[in-house]
């Protein structure tokens, strides 16, 4: 806390929690929900963000935290790495493929407008076209706004080192076939938002002369013809165009 109010001084408007599994923490009474609300009683402190979370350590009450804490923003990076039960069961997972579809549904109950992004891993040890079908048929049913997807590959010490290994090229084969799936949700998500007028906390200079760009709550970049002035503001803007992995827009 005392690092936030730090920070806020110096004049940052968004903070990050950062951890490689941040939703376990347990340092108060609450856990992360509760640090999420101390943080938001911070004056001049607009947007909080998490990551990286596990759909193990979701609980209700942070859940709940999306519905009710406006400054905690709608985009939730939650890993699940495969949509085979068999396949993350080997990867020793905690979770099943039902458990996080029910957990999504849980979240977008709370906050219809919550993005999600993921992790995947294609071509784990054992892994059947079957399991990456199932793979596919989650990233339908979810619906990311971004991904994180790799081919395996072996980690000395690990159990799945000693296991037989997918053919490299079919595991490149499946990984360029979900990015493809990943691209297209990503596409569709951006011009979604074509026509919507959306706050933008601006960072920097964009690429072209004249041109400032930040991200959007749904952590998207943005960029509009603007003065330096708009550095570390929240402000509106109207988007007008989907880029390839960004959104043009005008000061609203």
């Amino acid at each position: 806390m005392a690092e936030a109010r730090a920070l806020v001084e110096q004049g940052v408007r968004e903070i990050t929690l950062l951890g490689q599994n941040v939703n376990a923490w347990h340092g108060a009474e609450g856990g992360l929900a509760a640090l999420v609300g101390e943080l938001a009683g911070i004056e001049g402190l607009e947007r909080i963000r998490y990551t990286t979370s596990h759909p193990s350590d979701m609980d209700e009450v942070l859940i709940a935290a999306h519905c009710q804490e406006p400054k905690l923003m709608p985009f939730l990076h939650l890993p699940v790495q495969s949509g085979s039960d068999r396949v993350l069961k080997a990867m020793n997972r905690k979770h099943k493929a039902e458990d996080y579809l029910r957990l999504v549904g849980r979240l977008r109950a709370a906050r219809p407008d919550l993005a999600l992004s993921s992790d995947f891993i294609v071509g784990f040890p054992g892994e059947t076209d079957d399991d990456f079908a199932a793979t596919l048929a989650l990233v339908e049913e979810v619906r990311f706004a971004a991904a994180y997807s790799f081919a395996y590959s072996s980690r000395p010490g690990t159990p799945a080192a000693e296991r037989p290994g997918v053919d490299p090229e079919v595991a490149h084969e499946r990984l360029l076939r979900l990015q493809a799936v990943i691209a297209r949700q990503q596409r569709e998500a951006q011009e979604a938002m074509v026509g919507r007028v959306v706050p933008v906390l601006f960072e920097k200079p964009g690429r072209m002369p004249g041109q400032m760009s930040g991200k959007s709550e749904h952590l998207m970049a943005v960029s509009v013809t603007g003065p330096d002035s708009l550095r570390g503001r929240i402000v509106p803007v109207r988007v007008t165009a989907a880029l390839t992995n960004s959104l043009a827009g005008e000061l609203a």
